[in-house]
């Protein structure tokens, strides 16, 4: 990510605009803060002919450069803070289709980076997972998504995913096909591995019908780990509708775990149940819609959000994070 004290370069080369991202989810490779900007101006002038409305989010140190790299675009672009919308990457996809769903019939244009150095292991596979289920969630024919990644910082592993999962990729100024892409919604298998067990001083608790158990497991971590009154209420929440979508969906019980690091409360909830849809919990259902409301709305809530599911005989396994400390009360759209 930008944000190293790395001063623009208006004047800089710009590849023609139909070279760089001109359509469909494209990975930008970039090696220097020259390289970034670069990318990211050609692909905005690529769009201004159709006046496309572009959404950019990133973090907020390369938020000032780019305001200033964008200044002047006769479609003003509109900037978010990635670093709060894309904590948990999975509320990025209802972000986009919420800001194209203002410009119905019109071509968006969309920049987000959602992996930084910073991110960890969890935090990585949560992005590529969120890059992959994107070419199933966005119409390229009416989307085009520009996707940076510093690949002079960025573990290696993060490079080659972003690779899998998407369909083109620009790399040294020159954008095309990728060879590793796996296809719509298709995830590296580094990111299908089973979940670490929960440590042996985890509490669990064997639920059935009875939620308020669960509830109050949850509710007594959270207030051990010192989470804000709000915070503990939509952790509490959040596991209270998976434990919900054990006993709707499965017929049988679940199990849950509870513990915290230094750093966060971990709450996991484990069944015998499967989840098909790849797009479960990256949009929000219509309110008549019989079900796909719980994933989603944890997703709202909590800071991270681990699922499992599909291996033959292993049932599902979902994991939720909550920051014990600088984190802000999810605002949830109602």
């Amino acid at each position: 990510m930008l944000g190293r004290g790395i001063s623009p370069v208006p004047g800089a080369e710009v590849e023609p605009p139909d070279a760089v991202g001109s359509s469909g989810h494209v990975a930008a490779l970039y090696h220097d803060a020259a390289e970034y900007l670069r990318f990211v101006r050609a692909f905005a002038l690529a769009g201004e002919a159709g006046d496309d409305p572009l959404f950019v989010a990133v973090a907020d140190g390369s938020m000032q450069q780019l305001r200033q790299v964008l200044d002047g675009r006769r479609t003003p672009a509109t900037f978010y803070d990635m670093t709060e919308l894309g904590r948990n990457p999975a509320r990025i996809i209802p972000a986009a289709q919420s800001f194209a769903g203002q410009y119905s019939g019109q071509r968006v244009r969309c920049i987000w980076e959602p992996a930084w150095p910073e991110r960890s292991a969890a935090e990585f596979c949560a992005v590529t997972r969120h890059e992959a289920v994107a070419n199933l969630a966005l119409d390229s024919a009416t989307v085009s998504v520009l996707c940076p990644y510093d690949a002079a910082t960025l573990p290696a592993a993060v490079i080659s995913q972003a690779r899998c999962t998407h369909p083109q990729v620009l790399d040294s100024e020159r954008q095309q096909a990728s060879p590793d892409y796996l296809g719509p919604a298709g995830i590296p298998p580094d990111c299908l591995q089973p979940l670490s067990p929960p440590p042996a001083h985890a509490e669990r608790l064997v639920y059935d019908m009875n939620l308020r158990a669960v509830r109050a497991l949850v509710a007594a971590e959270a207030t051990r780990a010192g989470l804000s009154a709000g915070r503990c209420s939509d952790l509490v929440l959040a596991v209270g509708e998976l434990a919900s979508n054990t006993l709707r969906h499965t017929g049988a019980a679940g199990t849950v775990h509870t513990w915290h690091t230094a750093r966060e409360v971990l709450c996991q909830v484990h069944d015998n149940g499967s989840i098909a849809d790849p797009l479960a919990g990256f949009r929000r259902e219509p309110p008549d819609a019989p079900g796909g409301h719980g994933l989603w709305l944890v997703n709202q809530l909590c800071d991270l959000v681990e699922v499992r599911t599909g291996q033959p005989g292993a049932g599902t396994t979902i994991r939720v994070h909550m920051r014990r400390q600088n984190g802000q009360r999810a605002a949830v759209p109602r």
